[in-house]
Order: structure tokens, then C-alpha cells, then sequence
């Protein structure tokens, strides 16, 4: 890893650390693209929003301040392993690389325990969750989609 990467994980730590003294999560992450770096912090619990991951929080700040909602050729640096959640957010914002420090099983010995998660994603896994197909008429938001001429494809 070079110094320039070294110094991106060591920030993102570092904002993990400050993020516990500030009341929230235990997870940093930054977001590098044509160098310019996006923070972002846990903010779960303060803002009472599950979906507040640091990662997600910052490529939620590099999209916005790029206006964009796709990353291409970004480097995205966390504290911590992401979470499928965090994962799936890089894959959608077509995030190049994932650098982290901690992994999956050091935040599961601090409370922090996502395996249930994982194992619903891996081959034959289980999903705590119950979900169902229903409803009439499922195909009509994506034919008003395919319809609509000002669509931004994604």
C-alpha cells in the first residue's frame, strides 16, 4: 500500500476514534476521487438513521458535491470491513477498490456483530427477514420507466 493510500486509512481510524468522543459509532471511512478526499462518520445512533454508516455517509458527500450518483475510479477507505450494506452502497455508486483496517471479526467482539447479515448473502444463507412477492401490477413503474423520455439511466 503506498503512503498516500497508509495516510487514507490511518484519517479514516482516526475519525472512528474522534466519532466515539463525539457520540457516535465506531466507524470511519473516506471516500478518494481525482484527489479529493470525502469524511464521513457512523452517525446511526445521532441521527436515528440505520442506513448513517460512514461509508455510506461519505459517498452520499462525494456524490453530492460531485453531483453525481456514480464514483468510478474512487477508492473508498474504512476503519472497518464494510458491512453488506456499506458494500452494496460501493457497488452502486461503482466504487473501484475497498481498503479497511479492522475486519468483520474484530467489530463482532466489540458489539458490532453483522454475520447474520453476511450469512444472508452468502450461497444458501438464511434471511432473518421475511420477504414476499404480492400486488397486481409490479411491472408499471418500470413501463412509465421505459416510457419516460427524460430517464437517467443508472
Amino acid at each position: 500500500m503506498d503512503a498516500d493510500a497508509t495516510d487514507h486509512l490511518d484519517r479514516a481510524i482516526a475519525l472512528a476514534v474522534d466519532n466515539v468522543t463525539a457520540g457516535g459509532g465506531p466507524f470511519g471511512a473516506i471516500v478518494v476521487i481525482d484527489g479529493t478526499a470525502y469524511e464521513g462518520v457512523n452517525r446511526v445512533t445521532l441521527d436515528s438513521d440505520p442506513t448513517a454508516h460512514a461509508e455510506v455517509v461519505a459517498i452520499r458527500r462525494a456524490c453530492a458535491d460531485r453531483g453525481t450518483f456514480e464514483l468510478a475510479g474512487a477508492v473508498l477507505y474504512s476503519s472497518c470491513e464494510p458491512c453488506p450494506l456499506c458494500l452494496s452502497a460501493a457497488m452502486w455508486a461503482r466504487i473501484d477498490e475497498v481498503v479497511f483496517a479492522a475486519d468483520r471479526h474484530q467489530a463482532a467482539a466489540a458489539g458490532f456483530d453483522d454475520a447474520v447479515f453476511y450469512e444472508a448473502f452468502e450461497d444458501g444463507g438464511r434471511s432473518p427477514l421475511r420477504v414476499s412477492r404480492a400486488g397486481t401490477d409490479g411491472a408499471a413503474p418500470f413501463q412509465a420507466w421505459l416510457e419516460h423520455e427524460a430517464r437517467v439511466d443508472y
